[in-house]
């Protein structure tokens, strides 16, 4: 298995564009929060308890269980942001037919449009995932790490990362034209 730092690396090499990476801050989440939301239904009752499992909670506990394997901190973090999601997940899906499926469709297709411009008119590359389909479970990880490294968190980590795929840009034609 690939250390985080690896993971991280290889993820990011498609993503140096801040541009691009904004509008990962914005479609990233929505497409979360959509999984969410859609794998709320159908939720079952586990046993005589309180608790109610459904396909989301079975997908982030998943993911969760790889992100502690990763890395303990971050994959703690990841988990508060995931119980968030799918709990508000679980909201939404106990309302009507169609706010569950308006708000899961529509939160998952302007997510992708976002994911997409970000590639398409700033970086000029094809998503991490069309190589790598694990960059679909690293680019929560890789929201939550940028977000924190914007925080001073782990300055070592980044700079491990900057030091194999280098710093990010706010302008990658311009970057690529000193080339």
């Amino acid at each position: 298995m690939r250390t985080l730092t690896q993971q991280l690396t290889q993820y990011a090499a498609y993503h140096r564009d801040r541009r691009n990476i904004a509008t990962h801050f914005i479609g990233i989440p929505m497409i979360v929060l959509a999984l969410a939301v859609l794998l709320s239904r159908p939720a079952f009752a586990v046993g005589a308890s309180p608790l109610v499992l459904s396909p989301a909670w079975l997908l982030f506990i998943a993911a969760t269980v790889y992100y502690l394997a990763l890395d303990v901190p971050l994959g703690v973090m990841m988990a508060c942001v995931s119980a968030l999601c799918v709990a508000f997940g679980a909201w939404i899906a106990a309302q009507s037919t169609l706010a569950w499926l308006t708000s899961g469709v529509g939160l998952f297709v302007v997510g992708w449009v976002f994911q997409f411009i970000g590639h398409v008119a700033y970086e000029h590359r094809k998503p991490a995932f069309v190589d790598d389909v694990i960059g679909l479970l690293i680019g929560p990880l890789f929201v939550l790490a940028e977000a924190l490294f914007g925080v001073g968190w782990r300055p070592a980590l980044r700079d491990a990362i900057d030091a194999q795929v280098g710093p990010t840009r706010k302008n990658a034609d311009r970057a690529a034209a000193h080339r």
